[in-house]
């Protein structure tokens, strides 16, 4: 069985060295030096300053064309070149989850082009989105999403963000960390 449950662990020692830790909106995460990424239950049990859970789901925003799409050009993460990582939780506000599917996904993809714009940027830039919320009203962030990428890629990276992050959908989101990794 595939593992769904991930844990994002910050602390003094991990897999991944913390570059930066910028909070964009709401309240920040107590600082951290590394962060592990954590399969299963064992992100429930390790000790560290704080540990972030998510699950991977079905894809809910997209249709059967861009689903194909992705699939066809994204690559996994693990790969060899990809040094660098970042890691982006963040929460949307009530008046997102007020709305009905169709409305966010008018939001998502019709006025802010978010899978458009991330397409641009596939295969260099490889990401895998958690969902906090299924997991229950505790969880501090409604998304995690993690993103792998060669160091040479990272302007683009930061080119595919700031684009995301002016689009009617990020009017939404009330709590958001930026956090920049290089692999220990």
């Amino acid at each position: 069985m595939t593992t769904r449950l991930f844990g994002f662990a910050g602390g003094d020692a991990g897999r991944w060295q913390v570059l930066s830790m910028n909070t964009l909106a709401g309240e920040p995460l107590a600082t951290a030096r590394a962060i592990d990424v954590l399969e299963g239950d064992t992100c429930q049990t390790q000790a560290r300053r704080w540990v972030l859970r998510g699950i991977t789901s079905n894809e809910r925003y997209v249709t059967r064309e861009e689903k194909e799409n992705l699939v066809a050009k994204q690559q996994g993460l693990g790969r060899p070149q990809s040094t660098c990582a970042a890691m982006i939780p963040l929460r949307k506000s009530v008046d997102w989850w007020a709305l009905t599917q169709d409305e966010r996904r008018k939001i998502f993809e019709d006025q802010s082009r978010h899978i458009a714009i991330g397409m641009n940027y596939l295969p260099a830039i490889a990401r895998r989105l958690h969902h906090c919320r299924d997991l229950g009203p505790d969880e501090p962030f409604d998304f995690i999403t993690w993103f792998e990428f060669a160091e040479a890629d990272m302007a683009a990276f930061d080119e595919m963000l700031k684009a995301l992050r002016a689009s009617p959908e990020w009017q939404y989101v009330d709590r958001e960390m930026d956090i920049r990794l290089r692999l220990a």
